[in-house]
């Protein structure tokens, strides 16, 4: 057996290279799926904490609106107020107990990530919608835009743009939160690693495996993203074209 500290990594790596990989697949691919779907989420229910209760329509349109933005305000409230750890134990073991429905862990994990990212992604979206120009919503109201349209072809575009990189930042973080997911016992990372632990008893050496392992992660997808906002960004330097060259060309009298 190894005598030393990086004998006991290489060693733990070499018995347990397949599960630790085993591991890094179930987090991203949790990871990932939940990110995508809660964003899907938060881009529904930031839209609709954006509605505006107007005069100019009538009480019940009001009413009815009401109802969708005081479910969505519940549901950010309670996902943005409280750790992800309890929601996993209170979805996973309250759909079984409650309906008699047992999910599977991995499906489950899907779930909580997924309700986890869309109440934050929501608060960001409905930043981003407040953070575009109220002219354009003007200008496209006088146009006779109505306002699934208007938010499709003129808002949300900008929108996702502008929150591009907080997208990007959630999916980073929501790789290192995939590890107290462990309590429903989903076969991800930390998991694989309390098993590996647990095995010889070396706690220190598995779980500096997967600090690795975790950090790669982070730094290549956050190098990754910032790449990602460079596009977005465009060129750092533009040709500023005068407004004659702008202008159309004058068609010579006949």
């Amino acid at each position: 057996m190894p005598t030393s500290f990086w004998g006991w990594i290489v060693f733990l790596i070499q018995q347990y290279h397949s599960s630790y990989l085993q591991g890094l697949v179930t987090t991203l691919a949790a990871s990932l799926s939940g990110t995508v779907l809660g964003c899907c989420l938060g881009f529904v229910v930031g839209v609709i904490q954006t509605i505006d209760f107007q005069k100019s329509r009538s009480p019940l349109q009001n009413v009815l609106l009401a109802i969708p933005w005081t479910i969505c305000k519940i549901y950010v409230t309670v996902f943005r107020g409280t750790p992800m750890i309890v929601q996993a134990m209170v979805i996973y073991y309250g759909i079984a107990q409650m309906f008699g429905v047992n999910i599977p862990a991995f499906r489950a994990a899907i779930l909580i990530i997924t309700l986890n990212s869309g109440a934050y992604m929501a608060e960001t979206v409905r930043g981003g919608i407040r953070s575009i120009d109220p002219g354009q919503v003007e200008g496209a109201q006088a146009l006779g835009m109505r306002y699934v349209p208007m938010m499709a072809h003129i808002i949300l575009p900008q929108t996702l743009r502008i929150i591009a990189p907080q997208i990007g930042n959630t999916f980073v973080a929501n790789i290192k939160d995939t590890s107290v997911l462990n309590v429903i016992s989903v076969t991800e990372l930390f998991y694989i690693t309390n098993v590996v632990a647990g095995t010889y008893f070396r706690m220190f050496e598995a779980y500096t495996i997967t600090a690795m392992i975790y950090l790669t992660l982070t730094l290549v997808f956050n190098f990754l993203l910032r790449l990602l906002e460079s596009h977005l960004a465009g060129s750092s330097s533009y040709e500023i074209i005068p407004s004659e060259q702008l202008a159309p060309a004058q068609e010579p009298a006949r």
